[in-house]
């Protein structure tokens, strides 16, 4: 758990290197709570490794193709806060804000997006808060994923993002294009671009589930 921390704030002062933040003087806005986070994080993590190996296991192939778990760092905590209007305390962090500790799942196949999900929900671990279905029901720019907030038994909040290869990409470049600085030439025709690509890809998805399911059906 040591270790843990101290990673933890060698890569929050990192990111403030040049901010003119004096991060050893700052405390962190997670205050008491952040070795709980932790540990709630390498749980969770743990319990995703076992559920892939269980099911390799079972039916020969892995449903995700990959994981990644973060805390939020707090710069970005606390500009979330500023930006929501809450005020830029531990008590909003952890109580208004949803996804200080957050997960992207990643998955081969639409399918396993939600057998993901239900193997989270009956894991036992977490209960669900919170579900948003944008693969069935996209954003208005295309933006495809599944949502959902679940609660720790001790009242911490996790946010899962679960995803195809196809959807994380296209988000990844949509997130690019959201958050550079400056004027940005073509930018209506980028939107465009994206929103095609993004129904071209769900297409995808769909026809790459249809061929899986072909050649697994006995």
């Amino acid at each position: 758990m040591i270790q843990k921390v101290f990673f933890y704030v060698i890569m929050n002062a990192s990111e403030n290197h040049g901010k003119g933040v004096d991060f050893m003087e700052e405390k962190s806005i997670y205050g008491e709570h952040l070795p709980r986070m932790l540990q709630i994080k390498g749980e969770i993590e743990e319990y995703i490794q076992k559920l892939r190996a269980e099911i390799k296991e079972e039916q020969g192939m892995d449903p995700i193709e990959h994981c990644l778990a973060r805390i939020k760092s707090d710069s970005s905590m606390r500009e979330k806060c500023q930006r929501r209007g809450f005020a830029v305390t531990t008590e909003s962090a952890l109580t208004e804000i949803k996804d200080a500790i957050g997960f992207r799942i990643v998955c081969a196949f639409v399918n396993d997006v939600y057998f993901v999900r239900d193997y989270l929900v009956q894991s036992g671990l977490l209960k669900v808060v919170e579900e948003k279905d944008y693969i069935k029901k996209a954003k208005p720019n295309g933006y495809r994923s599944y949502h959902m907030i679940m609660e720790t038994k001790d009242g911490y909040f996790v946010e899962f993002q679960i995803r195809t290869i196809s959807m994380d990409t296209w988000a990844a470049l949509e997130h690019h294009l959201k958050y550079k600085k400056g004027v940005i030439a073509n930018e209506q025709l980028i939107v465009s671009e994206l929103k095609r690509c993004a129904d071209e890809l769900a297409s995808t998805d769909v026809s790459m589930q249809t061929i899986k399911d072909m050649i697994f059906t006995k």
